[in-house]
């Protein structure tokens, strides 16, 4: 009868292949936590930075003579960019932690119910300054536009 003898390179050569293979599914297993958690990180940062930029392009976009202003209302600050032919407003302001943006009437009252919410943000403030310089702070930072609206303050 023949007795079954190990072979010691064999065992050998099977414990570094199992040690090579168990080094490369820690290597993927933290390499692949290491990228999401860098992905999150850069959609989070692309959120806060599209709050700013939707803010900043609307504002250009509308911006006229006379027709940026800064109000306080009842939900805080409000951002009033003003269509001065037809009388009709966009309205940026913050209503439970989302910035809305209310397209109404100039002067009606504002309706968090029926506004846009844009995005989530505890902060929001507007400063327009004399120069026509204005200033945006939400959570994703401070954000500087300069307006036409200080050229004057009317047609």
């Amino acid at each position: 009868m023949k007795q079954s003898q190990k072979n010691p390179i064999l065992l050998l050569s099977v414990g570094i292949a199992a040690l090579f293979l168990l080094g490369f599914l820690l290597l993927v297993t933290f390499g692949a936590r290491s990228y999401r958690e860098v992905v999150e990180s850069q959609y989070g940062n692309m959120d806060e930075c599209a709050l700013s930029a939707y803010i900043a392009t609307s504002v250009k976009a509308n911006d006229s003579r006379g027709a940026l202003r800064a109000e306080d209302s009842e939900y805080g600050q409000v951002l009033v960019v003003t269509d001065v032919g037809s009388g009709w407003a966009l309205r940026y302001y913050r209503y439970e932690g989302q910035l809305l943006e209310d397209y109404a009437r100039d002067g009606t009252p504002l309706s968090p119910k029926e506004a846009q919410r844009i995005g989530p943000t505890e902060r929001f403030s507007v400063e327009c300054g004399d120069n026509g310089l204005v200033t945006v702070v939400t959570d994703a930072g401070r954000t500087l536009l300069h307006s036409r609206s200080a050229e004057g303050a009317g047609p």
